[in-house]
């Protein structure tokens, strides 16, 4: 048997009916349930992936689940039974929470180790949480949760580099450290690297050409920031100081790093973006990662499929529509400013303001639009979209981290063959985003 433990998420199609990799869509299952595993972990037995991750759907931080997703694509996922379930009078229980769970397979006890964050639902305990099963997705059963070395350990990972290592932010997030686990991979033996004073939380960490490249956030609870990689050449350091691994003022396209993992001579960036007022609703933000520039920075792509054999990705192409080559309607108002796609968008949509945009081709099918838009509020904004006069269509738009900062998100409508007419903020009574252009995609 062949295990390999794919240091996080690699997904490449999520979407039952795609093959392609959608950051930010609503993501389901061969069920056509919402795929509830976030802050995940990835494991390859043979020629099944398994995907663990939080269970999130009662939208609340407390343990529900650690679910188990199967796929043997990487395009359609099966979910199987729960992994780790609740266990009332334990720190495991309702009342508690259970955060990134990552597994491992142990060759010299033939055995899967789970680890995740186990804490109290203030997040005060600050402990490490382990569980062990003789199957992938178990159910495994609970060892116990306790503070590795006897310190904090919150947001953490995993990584295998013939040695396992726990990744973890420590002392009351102040410090980020880095252990050996012993060969059991029940406990940490020794601290292998201490990043005094590094903030970080959210670990990954991809080797590329014998040089360790640790992705992380800083904290800044369920809001994203900034994602920094540093870099060493042995993961006792020293480390290099943080460097970007995105535009900065898009705090990483809104989302915060699970993991991160090779693909050839690059690799993915497997991140969350956290919704705090519907956790479930959560989405998952996966971009290419390249070593262009000499160090990984994300690929913005809103639209991208992944060959594993090849180890290469393809991202794909639209047709882009300007925003200002609509029809604006009501309080709707031409913006101008270097930092917008030719220059200008529009803006005060909602609230009495449209847009209407004609003559976008369509292929008579279900096809992704992208909508790239600026949202200087620390909130979430919507805007509305109708097709041909159709129903409204409701889609969220995440601060994008500046009046003048643009971001996208994706939506899956259905064009038909030739000509069509999008409306934006029709009968939508508070304000959206700023709209800026979309792009259409052919690629489904």
């Amino acid at each position: 048997m062949t295990v390999l433990w794919l240091l996080p998420l690699l997904a490449a199609t999520l979407l039952t009916q795609a093959a392609v990799i959608v950051p930010g869509a609503s993501w389901t299952d061969t069920e056509g349930n919402v795929i509830q595993a976030h802050g995940g972990g990835f494991l390859k037995v043979d020629s099944t992936y398994y995907w663990f991750g939080e269970d999130k759907v009662l939208d609340s931080t407390l343990f529900h689940a650690v679910s188990c997703y199967t796929s043997t694509d990487l395009e359609t996922w099966t979910r199987q039974n729960d992994a780790l379930s609740p266990i009332s009078g334990t720190m495991i229980s309702t009342s508690d929470v259970v955060e990134r769970p990552k597994v491992i397979f142990n060759t010299k006890n033939s055995e899967y180790v789970m680890w995740f964050h186990s804490d109290t639902s203030n997040y005060g305990a600050a402990m490490v949480g382990v569980a062990t099963a003789n199957t992938p997705c178990g159910p495994y059963t609970y060892k116990g949760s306790w503070k590795p070395l006897g310190a904090d350990s919150r947001d953490e990972g995993l990584f295998l580099d013939g040695t396992a290592y726990l990744l973890y932010a420590s002392d009351n997030n102040q410090n980020f450290k880095i252990s050996m686990l012993d060969t059991n991979y029940y406990n940490v033996t020794e601290e292998v690297s201490v990043l005094t004073g590094a903030t970080l939380e959210a670990p990954g960490v991809i080797k590329r050409d014998n040089v360790y490249y640790l992705i992380a956030s800083h904290t800044s609870g369920w809001d994203p920031n900034p994602n920094k990689v540093f870099t060493a050449s042995s993961l006792a350091g020293p480390w290099s100081s943080q460097v970007d691994i995105a535009p900065e003022d898009t705090n990483t396209f809104y989302s915060q790093n699970a993991y991160d993992m090779p693909l050839g001579t690059n690799g993915i960036y497997m991140g969350d973006r956290w919704d705090v007022s519907a956790l479930g609703s959560s989405t998952y933000i996966w971009f290419p990662l390249s070593w262009a520039s000499g160090l990984p920075v994300i690929v913005q792509a809103d639209v991208w499929s992944v060959n594993l054999a090849a180890g290469t990705y393809t991202v794909a192409t639209g047709t882009t529509y300007e925003a200002e080559s609509g029809t604006l309607g009501g309080s709707a108002e031409l913006l101008t400013d270097s930092s917008y796609s030719g220059g200008k968008a529009v803006g005060y949509l909602g609230n009495g303001g449209t847009l209407t945009i004609n003559n976008i081709v369509g292929i008579g099918e279900a096809q992704w639009v992208s909508l790239y838009y600026a949202n200087g509020d620390s909130t979430w904004r919507n805007t509305t979209l109708s097709i041909n006069g159709g129903a409204n269509v409701v889609i969220q738009q995440p601060s994008s981290g500046g009046g003048h900062v643009i971001q996208s998100v994706p939506v899956k409508v259905n064009l038909k063959d030739g000509a069509n007419t999008l409306t934006f903020s029709s009968g939508q009574a508070s304000y959206a985003g700023d709209l800026d252009k979309v792009i259409v995609y052919t690629t489904v």
